[in-house]
C-alpha cells in the first residue's frame, strides 16, 4: 500500500468546495507530483458561496469573479476535475470511493470536503417559486424569479438565520417586498443571544423588510402563473402572499454516502484533532467535526474554516499522524446586510453575558465582547472592523474577560 505520503501517491477529494480546493492547491504547494483527483457533484468548478446571496444574487458581480480561480490558474496547478459525478460511498480498507456513475475511484489518501446540504421545509420540495440557497444554480433561480416577478415582487424569506437574512437584504435592495418569518421569538438569538439578535432583527425593520417572529409555517400552496403564484400559510392563522420564498433553515452535513464506510458520522465526520477520520483519510471543512484541546468536537459551516481547514488537512495528510498538528483555529464569520458589515470572531453562546464595549445598537455600529465564565468567548461588531481584529490575539491566547475589557479602554 502506498501512503500519501509518497511522493507519487494519489490523493482524492471529495467535494469541489472551497475546502476541497485549498486542500488541493496545499497538496501542490507542498511539492506533491503524484495525481490529485478532485471530485464534484456540481457541473460548475469550484467557486465562491458568501456572494450567492449577496453581491452574485444582486447581479452586481458576473460568474468569473465567484470563481475561486481563472481556468489557467486552475490548469497550473494539474488537478484532475471529475465534475457532476456524485460519489456513493467509501471502502476504507479497499482505499476507492464509488461514484454514481459506476466509476470505482482508488486513492492511497483522501480528503472529505463534501460540505453541507440546504435544509427543505418539509412538504415544499419541488414547489414551483419555492427556493433554498446553497448552489450556484440556487442562486441563479432565486434572481430568475425576481427578475419574473418584475419590479415590488413579493419575496417570503423563511428562517431568519445569517443567509436568510442577507437573502431578504439582497432582495429588499432590488426593490422586492419583503417578509421575514422567524420561528423563534428573537432571530439569530440561539448564536449571538437575545440583545445582539434584536439588534439584527432592527437591521431589517429600520430598511423597510417586515419581521414576523415566533411563528411557524404549516405549508406553502402554489398557483404558477396565477395573480398569486404563492401563499404560505402560518400557524397563526396569517396567510402571506408571494411571487416566490426562500427557505433559509439551516444546513446538514452531506455524509449519506459514508454510512457504510466505517467512518464515525455524528452531525459530520467526527475527527481527531488533526483533522484524521481514518487511516489515510482527512475531513475538512463544513462536514469536519473535530476534537477539541478541551475535549469537545466541534463543527464550523464558515469560510474561513473551509480555507484553513482544508489547507491542514491537505498538510497532515500528507505528514501523516505521527507529525500532524492539531487544529485549534479562532471562528471567523461575517455578514453584510444593508449597509452594515456583521463580524464574529470566536463561538459566542445564547448563554453568554454581553457587553457592548464600543458604540452602540443604536448607532447601528458596535463592538459586543462576550463572557462565558472569567473568559472572553466570542467578539461580535456591527461595521468595526478594525477594532473587531483587535481581539483575536486574546481569543487565540485564551485572555480574561477583564483583559479583553483593558484592550477596550486602550483602545477607546
Amino acid at each position: 500500500m502506498t501512503e500519501p505520503s509518497d511522493p507519487d501517491s494519489t490523493i482524492v477529494v471529495v467535494g469541489a468546495s472551497l475546502a476541497g480546493l485549498r486542500a488541493a492547491e496545499e497538496i501542490r504547494h507542498e511539492g506533491h507530483a503524484g495525481p490529485v483527483l478532485i471530485i464534484g457533484d456540481e457541473t460548475h468548478a469550484p467557486y465562491d458561496r458568501p456572494p450567492l446571496s449577496k453581491q452574485f444574487l444582486a447581479g452586481s458581480w458576473d460568474l468569473a469573479r465567484i470563481h475561486h480561480h481563472a481556468p489557467d490558474k486552475l490548469d497550473s496547478l494539474g488537478l484532475e476535475f471529475r465534475l457532476g459525478v456524485r460519489a456513493v460511498s467509501l471502502d476504507t480498507a479497499a482505499r476507492t470511493v464509488v461514484c454514481a456513475d459506476g466509476a470505482l475511484v482508488p486513492y492511497d489518501g483522501l480528503i472529505v470536503a463534501t460540505g453541507t446540504r440546504a435544509r427543505t421545509l418539509p412538504g415544499t420540495e419541488g414547489v414551483p417559486g419555492v427556493h433554498t440557497l446553497r448552489t450556484l444554480d440556487d442562486s441563479l433561480a432565486i434572481r430568475a424569479g425576481l427578475e419574473a416577478a418584475g419590479p415590488g415582487a413579493r419575496v417570503v424569506v423563511i428562517g431568519a438565520g445569517f443567509i436568510g437574512s442577507e437573502v431578504a437584504a439582497t432582495c429588499s435592495g432590488l426593490g422586492a417586498r419583503v417578509t421575514v418569518v422567524e420561528a423563534l421569538p428573537t432571530p439569530l438569538a440561539g448564536v449571538l443571544g437575545h440583545e445582539m439578535g434584536e439588534a439584527c432583527a432592527g437591521l431589517h425593520r429600520a430598511n423597510g423588510v417586515a419581521v414576523m417572529t415566533g411563528v411557524g409555517v404549516l405549508g406553502v400552496s402554489a398557483d404558477p402563473g396565477g395573480p398569486v403564484p404563492l401563499v404560505v400559510h402560518l400557524d397563526d392563522g396569517t396567510d402571506l402572499d408571494a411571487d416566490l420564498a426562500v427557505v433559509g433553515i439551516g444546513v446538514v452535513p452531506v455524509v449519506d454516502w459514508l454510512a457504510d464506510s466505517g467512518l464515525t458520522l455524528d452531525n459530520g465526520v467526527v475527527c481527531g484533532p488533526a483533522l484524521f477520520a481514518a487511516d489515510g483519510v482527512v475531513a475538512a471543512g463544513d462536514v469536519s467535526r473535530w476534537a477539541r484541546p478541551d475535549g469537545s468536537t466541534q463543527r464550523v459551516e464558515h469560510w474561513t474554516n473551509a480555507a484553513e481547514g482544508g489547507a491542514l488537512a491537505a498538510r497532515n495528510l500528507l505528514a501523516g499522524p505521527g507529525n500532524a498538528v492539531a487544529y485549534d483555529p479562532v471562528p471567523f464569520f461575517w455578514s453584510d446586510q444593508y449597509q452594515t458589515k456583521i463580524q464574529v470572531i470566536g463561538t459566542p453562546g445564547p448563554d453568554d453575558e454581553v457587553v457592548v464595549v464600543e458604540g452602540s445598537v443604536d448607532e447601528g455600529k458596535l463592538v459586543a465582547l462576550y463572557r462565558r465564565g472569567e473568559r472572553l468567548q466570542a467578539v461580535l461588531a456591527f461595521s468595526r472592523p478594525r477594532h473587531l481584529m483587535a481581539y483575536r490575539p486574546l481569543l487565540a491566547a485564551g485572555a480574561s474577560f477583564d483583559e479583553a475589557l483593558a484592550v477596550s479602554r486602550a483602545g477607546s
